[in-house]
């Protein structure tokens, strides 16, 4: 993908129209009582690449259900035998996976496109292995793990199996995710960090790692803009991301739109953290000093 892609493109109305459509559509489908994983996933790929339209969305959508169709139905054998015909049709079959250079690549982030190159971050190989293997009647879940994102199946309290698809699907013992877990941050295991993840935890966490990944490159704020924007559609979100949107608006050189959303997130803080509202206020007030 092309760096106009990863900017959505030129500005025209058009694609404004388009923009504000699939952001509406992102907004709603997070307000869902249950909301659908691979659509959000889908919705973000269409915030960076502008030529993903609608039936770009339905043929990801009908390529999981390809991939469903795969499997067998109800294997004998609970959920190691799920984990082990997953992981012979993803991983060994058709190359789900990941390497060290999938994490410098936006596209690893992007639903679309980690079903087209088989390739993405521990995150989304994770979606794909979570969405055939539900639409295929397994119990799957989503395991957080700080660090790196991994799959469930069967009953989280009871007898299940952990499976790592970034490595094509290898089955995980607990020790085996304490080394995970260690190795990524230094911290240890502990039984929280296994529970299931639910839908909007795993889309705030992609997106987490889409502005992660466009701050350590200053060149595509654009990148880190719009993750900004679909983050705080989300019902719950860290009230400290309107701050960053308003800091990397003035990063950008829109310096009254960044001192505005600064004197408006100042005022939401004002009843509880006097200071901080004020702090907030001289922020505001040397980006407006910029302009002169």
């Amino acid at each position: 993908m092309g760096e106009r892609a990863e900017c959505g493109g030129e500005p025209s109305p058009e694609r404004d129209a388009a923009r504000a459509e699939r952001r509406r559509q992102f907004a709603a489908a997070a307000r869902e009582e249950r909301p659908d994983l691979a659509l959000l996933c889908l919705l973000i790929g269409a915030e960076a690449d502008p030529e993903l339209d609608q039936a770009g969305l339905d043929a990801a959508q009908i390529e999981l259900d390809r991939l469903a169709g795969l499997l067998p139905y109800a294997p004998a054998g609970g959920p190691g035998a799920w984990a082990r015909n997953l992981a012979e049709l993803l991983g060994t079959r058709l190359g789900f996976g990941g390497s060290p250079g999938d994490y410098r690549r936006l596209e690893s982030s992007l639903l679309h496109q980690v079903l087209r190159r088989r390739h993405g971050l521990p995150i989304l190989l994770s979606v794909v292995w979570m969405e055939v293997a539900r639409r295929a009647g397994a119990p799957v879940y989503g395991v957080a793990l700080p660090g790196h994102f991994v799959v469930g199946i069967g009953d989280p309290g009871g007898r299940h199996v952990l499976a790592d698809p970034f490595a094509g699907g290898r089955p995980l013992t607990d020790q085996d995710a304490a080394m995970l877990v260690a190795g990524a941050t230094g911290e240890a295991l502990e039984p929280a960090m296994l529970a299931p993840a639910g839908p909007l935890e795993i889309v705030q966490r992609i997106l987490n790692n889409i502005r992660a990944w466009a701050q350590a490159r200053p060149e595509h704020s654009a990148v880190h803009l719009w993750a900004l924007d679909l983050a705080l559609l989300l019902p719950s979100r860290p009230a400290r991301l309107r701050h960053e949107r308003a800091q990397l608006l003035v990063q950008r050189g829109e310096f009254l739109a960044g001192a505005a959303e600064l004197e408006e997130y100042a005022r939401v803080l004002e009843p509880v953290r006097p200071a901080a509202a004020t702090a907030l206020r001289r922020e505001a007030a040397a980006a407006r000093a910029r302009l002169n």
